[in-house]
């Protein structure tokens, strides 16, 4: 077994209100021309709101025994992260150990309305994933 270091996926726009499963491991073609991984470990991922007012942020990792990867629909039990964003601001989630993803587990994203200073509706905010892939 080898890893990479690499980018797991492009930079994702996500405009709310929606959730939208941006990475599905062994399916999602892996950025940097690594291809398909039957394996990969998320060490970080980037959050950028570019739209004009505070949007709600929401990661959900549906493990590969669920029955279906979540694709466009966060389940609460599966939600690891809750974040505001603040408009133009950038925000880190770094796990103090890499998440492990393996056969079809999915990672799903949701950008929503805050509780206070904004509407979250046409916010833009990009993703991007960061961590180690077998080879």
């Amino acid at each position: 077994m080898a890893l990479k270091k690499t980018q797991l996926i492009d930079i994702t726009s996500v405009t709310g209100l929606s959730t939208v499963g941006i990475f599905t491991c062994g399916v999602t073609d892996t950025a940097g021309g690594v291809g398909i991984a039957s394996t990969s470990y998320v060490k970080n991922i980037i959050i950028h709101n570019t739209g004009l007012g505070t949007a709600r942020v929401k990661a959900y990792l549906s493990p590969s025994d669920y029955a279906t990867p979540i694709t466009g629909y966060g389940i609460t039990e599966h939600k690891f992260l809750t974040l505001d964003v603040a408009p133009n601001e950038t925000a880190f989630f770094e796990s103090t150990y890499p998440i492990v993803m393996t056969g079809s587990s999915s990672l799903s994203v949701e950008v929503n309305a805050p509780d206070a200073g904004g509407t979250g509706i046409g916010s833009i905010v990009n993703f991007i994933v960061n961590g180690d892939t077998d080879v």
